[in-house]
């Protein structure tokens, strides 16, 4: 089968699905297509257009670090994740462990020889076109199926058109972050939980969010941490992108005065702490993240602290000096969507359901997380041409948990883009074990995350039959 110029069929076999983007998520989806007998076009930009971050024009370039983070597939959720994309044939796993270079217990790659392999593999498949042209506005009405991968750096005239369909103010703007925690790590022999003024809100009970007081030392002595400590520093390209309007850096909060705080996110009004029947000098809110309540955000603390900084200074907060965390916050020129208000559960816009978007656009972070949401667009898209169905992949599983979060689970207002972690996979059935002695203990630490790596990798196994994967293509020869 050929494609015409505009990518459609010229014989009686499926029609192809456009992917606009060859970044990690934009391949994986293309390698999902052709793998289940489904043509693709491929579209990148680059060389045509460059950007302010790639250096070169290959498929799948690894902008920032080299490193796919922790393989450990036992107590590491995105060692989880690389576990459950081997298992689907995942192109960027295949590549990345091809060309694995020593970095202890992470899966560190070489970057070129990685983007090689990817390139070389996706041009080598009889079913892949690859056309190297920028898609400059909305798609042509006549590609009837569009995978949209862009990434964190999707060019502006593409972002308007997207901009325009869902309804959503700017897409670009420097994205402040602000820690995720985990809620079993808050210590509540100090934190309590109190909405402001007991207010019970839509769904709430009056006692939504966690509660951190500080004293007027206490208090002091953080705003100095913040106002010293080591701050990321803007790149060149970056400068002229404002903050994105309402996520005003803690630390920048910090600089206007000494009590900006206290009248802004650290306000003690409303709030009183049952342990003393007192008002605190100032209190940090901490407001439940997603629906099984194990993640918590810490409410206005975006920052561009260094993460090192961030553990540090944030762990002096008096309920948080043994907080582990899910994400840290950060601060860095971003593109993505409000993916659980405009998406559907299947990546589809529900605007206009012929797009779907993959990769970080959706609102995941991180290498390993946009190919797997690349790999279930792509499944997505073959199935639906094939007109075949698609079990969604299990919630307990790494990859159904990324796709759960952002197409629903998520709060959609404020939704930010997220790490794969434990706190989005559901806890286990069975919170405790049998020691021993007979007596119950409680499942924690170390031991909770096995056992809920466990039940993710068996229950992808008990899933994998019904995705079509289970054929897997070779890489291309070196």
């Amino acid at each position: 089968m050929t494609n015409g110029p505009s990518g459609q069929s010229t014989s009686d076999g499926p029609a192809p699905v456009h992917v606009i983007g060859g970044g990690l998520a934009g391949s994986e989806a293309s390698w999902a297509l052709a793998r289940l007998g489904v043509p693709v076009v491929l579209h990148e930009m680059r060389p045509v257009r460059g950007t302010d971050a790639h250096q070169t024009e290959g498929l799948a370039e690894l902008v920032c670090s080299n490193s796919f983070r922790s393989d450990d597939a036992e107590a590491n959720a995105v060692g989880v994740l690389h576990a459950e994309l081997r298992r689907c044939g995942s192109l960027i796993m295949a590549a990345g462990d091809q060309h694995q270079v020593p970095a202890g217990g992470a899966l560190a790659v070489d970057r070129v020889e990685f983007s090689n392999t990817v390139q070389r593999t996706l041009e080598a498949h009889p079913l892949i076109t690859i056309q190297r042209e920028e898609v400059a506005g909305a798609p042509p009405a006549d590609w009837d199926s569009v995978i949209v991968a862009t990434g964190p750096l999707t060019s502006t005239p593409l972002a308007e058109a997207i901009r325009e369909r869902t309804g959503e103010d700017a897409l670009a703007f420097f994205d402040a972050i602000a820690p995720i925690v985990h809620a079993e790590s808050i210590d509540f022999d100090i934190a309590w939980l109190q909405s402001r003024y007991d207010k019970v809100g839509p769904g709430g009970t009056g006692k939504d969010y966690v509660n951190c007081p500080m004293t007027e030392a206490e208090y002091a002595a953080f705003v100095d941490a913040l106002l010293e400590g080591e701050k990321i520093a803007f790149k060149e390209w970056e400068a002229s992108t404002p903050y994105f309007s309402g996520c005003m850096p803690v630390e920048v909060m910090a600089e206007r005065g000494r009590e900006t705080l206290r009248f802004g996110p650290m306000k003690p009004v409303g709030l009183t702490n049952p342990k003393t029947g007192r008002a605190a000098h100032a209190v940090v809110q901490l407001r439940q993240d997603n629906a099984s309540a194990t993640l918590f955000n810490m409410v206005g603390f975006q920052t561009k602290l260094r993460h090192g900084e961030q553990a540090r200074v944030f762990r002096t907060i008096p309920g948080l000096q043994n907080a582990e965390f899910a994400r840290l916050g950060g601060l860095h020129r971003n593109t993505f969507i409000n993916s659980p208000k405009v998406l559907d559960g299947a990546l589809r816009m529900k605007a206009d359901p012929r797009l779907r978007f993959a990769g970080q656009i959706t609102g995941v972070e991180g290498y390993v997380e946009s190919a797997a949401i690349g790999l279930i667009a792509g499944l997505f898209a073959a199935c639906e041409r094939l007109d075949r169905a698609l079990p969604i992949p299990p919630r307990t599983s790494a990859l159904g948990s990324l796709l759960a979060h952002i197409t629903g689970e998520a709060e959609v207002d404020t939704f930010q883009p997220m790490n794969i972690n434990f706190g989005l996979l559901p806890p286990p059935e069975q919170n405790f074990v049998i020691t021993e002695n007979g007596k119950k203990k409680k499942l924690k630490g170390i031991e909770r995350k096995k056992v809920m790596a466990g039940r993710a990798l068996a229950d992808l196994d008990s899933w994998l039959p019904s995705s079509g994967l289970a054929q897997t293509l070779p890489l291309a020869a070196e």
